[in-house]
């Protein structure tokens, strides 16, 4: 690790060392309650920013899942606050089908390999890297910053995010708007860099569909079969094409990548709008999935014999529906189920869709462009979901902003939640020069 000419160690060079600790705290999150939650990463969070004189508050929502919070006070008090959020926790590793040990963090080809590698203890990093050479150093935020890392993303933030919400808003008092993850990362379009910047995510519906029907033994004649009407009702739903819708986020992505390819952007083609999406290499797999509603099942339970038909039968859905039209979108799925299947609800989140222009967004382009001249930002929808949507129950406007400069032929969107997820070195520390002017200036 490197220094500045005091000899501390400057953000940029410290950000690669706090990836790969956070990576090795195992943070896993099942979402069954049976994971080790997350306060050992809370602790050792708490630790960092208390080295450099801060004075965070760690709360737990039960035990072991573990928040942090902390305000550093801006250079212009009389600004709304800005919220700095990342979540601690991560989704299950299955180690067998890794390369490397997935906790161990391993440097490989210039990469930082390990669960969390890009979701997201790379932003987390980037921020604690930043803040702390920012105290160190004696400089102040423009204005008042609330970083907070959370439990619970992975599962819905029930016990993280939306807690804190719930029972400790004081805690982002002022506040108007926030900053996360899954945005700023750069992709390869027309040999142009592009970093996509999220301005808008998906709403959430992960649905139990319930059939019920009349039990009796595997041999005889049943028109009122649970397990018939499950399947399906799950058959239409999984096999529905729900039309194409473009909110104006995915509009505005579209302009912009049509502006820099050449291609034709008609919003009423398919393939017009196909072709658009397709130039956006890897991260197509995230844009696609925003041009209209999914139904995707995901579980089937039914039975308990062979020679036995079940009274009932259940199946899981996760449903995602663009922002403002849930009620069409639940109209829908009532409509395909019929009627002898119950639609509940597991978990459901709103959508969101911000500005694609303000001050802040002018602050993280600029911050973008000034570290890479030439580069083109443009807004586009995230078809999963952030933390940004419990801190819109209090009015906060959020984006996601992980600024990442990629390898062209790295396939970001396949790390989330993928098998050897890793993150490049020379990204962490392009991240942290990036936010570093964002919060600077902004």
């Amino acid at each position: 690790m490197t220094a500045d000419a005091t000899g501390v160690p400057t953000a940029e060079d410290e950000v690669v060392d706090l990836c790969r600790d956070l990576i090795r705290i195992d943070t896993t999150n099942p979402g069954d309650g049976t994971g080790p939650g997350e306060r050992a990463a809370a602790e050792y969070v708490v630790g960092l920013l208390q080295e450099v004189g801060l004075e965070p508050e760690l709360f737990e929502s039960a035990p072991g899942r573990a928040n942090v919070v902390v305000r550093l006070e801006g250079s212009d008090p009389s600004r709304p606050a800005l919220v700095v959020h990342g979540h601690l926790d991560v989704v299950p590793a299955h180690a067998p089908d890794w390369s490397v040990d997935p906790f161990g963090a391993e440097i490989r080809d210039g990469l930082v390999w390990g669960r969390g590698a890009v979701d997201m203890k790379d932003m987390d990093a980037m921020v604690l890297a930043v803040v702390r050479q920012m105290v160190r150093e004696g400089r102040r935020p423009a204005r008042d910053v609330v970083l907070a890392m959370f439990a619970d993303e992975e599962a819905g933030g029930r016990l993280g995010a939306h807690w804190a919400v719930e029972h400790r808003p004081e805690l982002f008092a002022g506040a108007t708007e926030a900053i996360s993850e899954v945005g700023g990362f750069s992709v390869d379009v027309a040999g142009q860099r592009v970093y996509l910047l999220q301005t808008a995510e998906k709403g959430l519906a992960w649905l139990r569909l319930v059939a019920e029907g009349r039990a009796g033994h595997g041999s005889q004649v049943n028109a009122d079969n649970a397990v018939t009407h499950l399947a399906a009702a799950v058959a239409r739903l999984g096999q529905h094409r729900w039309p194409l819708q473009l909110t104006p986020t995915v509009r505005a992505l579209l302009d912009g990548v049509a502006d820099l390819t050449g291609l034709r952007f008609d919003p009423e083609d398919d393939g017009s709008v196909d072709a658009l999406v397709d130039a956006l290499g890897p991260a197509s797999r995230f844009v696609g999935a925003t041009l209209r509603h999914s139904t995707n099942p995901t579980r089937l339970a039914a039975g308990y014999k062979e020679n036995v038909i079940p009274g009932s039968a259940t199946a899981s859905v996760d449903g995602r529906f663009l922002p403002g039209r849930q009620d069409e979108f639940d109209a829908t799925v009532a409509e395909l189920v019929g009627p002898h299947v119950r639609v509940e609800d597991l978990v459901r989140d709103t959508g969101l869709e911000a500005p694609t222009s303000g001050d802040l967004v002018d602050a993280m382009v600029a911050a973008v462009v000034a570290e890479d001249p030439g580069a083109h930002v443009l807004p586009y929808m995230l078809s999963g979901g952030t933390d940004n949507k419990s801190l819109s129950l209090l009015g906060i406007t959020g984006y996601g902003f992980a600024p990442l400069r990629l390898p062209a032929d790295l396939d970001f969107a396949g790390m989330f939640h993928g098998v050897d997820e890793r993150v490049p070195v020379d990204a962490l520390r392009f991240g942290t020069r990036v936010l570093d002017r964002l919060l600077t200036t902004c």
